[in-house]
């Protein structure tokens, strides 16, 4: 899994926190000045209307982005998958989830929902269009004909119509790690019983189609010297990273198939129980062990989040030593920070946990803490599988 920088929050919808990185705010800006020209020429209107319009119909589009990550987060919750945020940056977006799917069908009906939701999207788009000026008229829109008188709302309308159907017949490409080859690595994988074989064979599907995009590229950048071009470029840039990255990681899952969160674990960790007053904690845990944070668990030893020392010394600032230690937990679900200690040692890699806390706390089936996984702890076993003979 990519590690991303943090992104700025916009707003949250059906408890998945919705927010955008930099390179988000580069494209809208050339998305705006690439359309407005054309928008103030179909619309014969003054600078400002076709720059509203503009603004709207790029803002709209990025929104339609959402509802196709949305797809796939529904998809993935209804499913026992944690969706904690969706991301949009240059290229698209992202949807981080807790887990990778666990069986090919599991796989297919979420790479599936994200072109489903963007269809969908789609059919509004033309049902609206259509009931508002016909079918001529929407062609004319779409083509962006200035012989022809169009409104606002069409010429929106019709483009958003237009790009979607571009950006799902791209999605559905057959190629890792767009969704097209998602659904084709499970369909391999339902065939042959082997995850691992099904995103080989959708990677270098990958590669294979970013050689042909970048090829494309380069013709139209000889040709024309377009800003297009330079645009299928970092596509296939980016497609030939991701699919590299699918290869290695597949790899890697190879070697330590076998290994489960508790054969690495630290079986032994230090934890706070929930009761413990503020300043106890500072002394005895904070000042003892110069710790930075700790997992914090309830009567019966069940993991109910993480406390940092921060938090507590400020509650010992305003005079709240009487606090607990429980009161003063990371304001997350603490869903974001475990995981069950049997599960293979593959699923800490896509662990958001691990990037942001550098450890994830393994617990058992009742919640119970068992270990703790850290980073140090994952190194040092990845790099004894790396280092082990494969066999013939």
């Amino acid at each position: 899994m990519l590690r991303r920088p943090a992104s700025i929050k916009l707003f949250e919808l059906f408890g998945i926190r919705i927010g955008v990185d930099g390179s988000w705010f580069l494209i809208l800006f050339l998305m705006i000045f690439w359309l407005s020209s054309d928008f103030r020429h179909a619309l014969h209107s003054s600078d400002g209307v076709a720059y509203l319009t503009t603004v709207i119909t790029v803002l709209v589009l990025f929104a339609s982005l959402v509802v196709h990550e949305l797809g796939h987060a529904l998809a993935a919750r209804a499913r026992g998958i944690t969706v904690r945020r969706i991301d949009l940056f240059l290229f698209g977006g992202l949807t981080q989830m807790s887990r990778d799917a666990e069986t090919p069908g599991e796989d297919f009906q979420i790479a599936a929902a994200g072109p489903l939701a963007t269809l969908g999207f789609v059919v509004l788009c033309l049902v609206l269009c259509l009931a508002i000026v016909g079918p001529d008229r929407a062609v004319h829109a779409i083509e962006l004909d200035s012989s022809v008188r169009i409104t606002p709302v069409v010429l929106s309308l019709s483009w958003l119509l237009l790009w979607n159907l571009l950006l799902l017949a791209f999605n559905l490409i057959p190629a890792f790690p767009l969704d097209g080859g998602r659904i084709a690595r499970s369909i391999v994988w339902r065939f042959t019983g082997q995850k691992q074989r099904g995103t080989r064979v959708a990677a270098k599907l990958g590669q294979t189609f970013a050689v042909v995009l970048a090829g494309l590229g380069l013709w139209l950048l000889l040709d024309y010297v377009s800003f297009t071009a330079l645009w299928l470029l970092a596509i296939a840039f980016l497609l030939w990273q991701s699919a590299r990255a699918a290869l290695v990681q597949t790899a890697l899952n190879q070697r330590i198939a076998e290994f489960r969160v508790a054969d690495v674990m630290d079986s032994q960790p230090v934890a706070i129980d929930s009761r413990t007053p503020v300043a106890q904690a500072i002394d005895e845990f904070f000042l003892r062990y110069g710790w930075s944070w700790f997992p914090v668990v309830d009567e019966r030893g069940r993991f109910v989040g993480i406390v940092r020392r921060e938090r507590l010394e400020a509650a010992r600032e305003r005079g709240e030593n009487w606090l607990t230690v429980g009161s003063a937990l990371e304001g997350e679900d603490t869903g974001s920070w475990r995981i069950d200690a049997e599960r293979p040692l593959t699923d800490v890699l896509a662990s958001e946990s691990l990037g942001r806390l550098g450890a994830v706390m393994a617990v058992d089936r009742e919640g119970v803490l068992r270990g703790v996984l850290t980073v140090g702890r994952l190194r040092r076993a990845l790099q004894a599988a790396l280092g082990s003979p494969t066999g013939p």
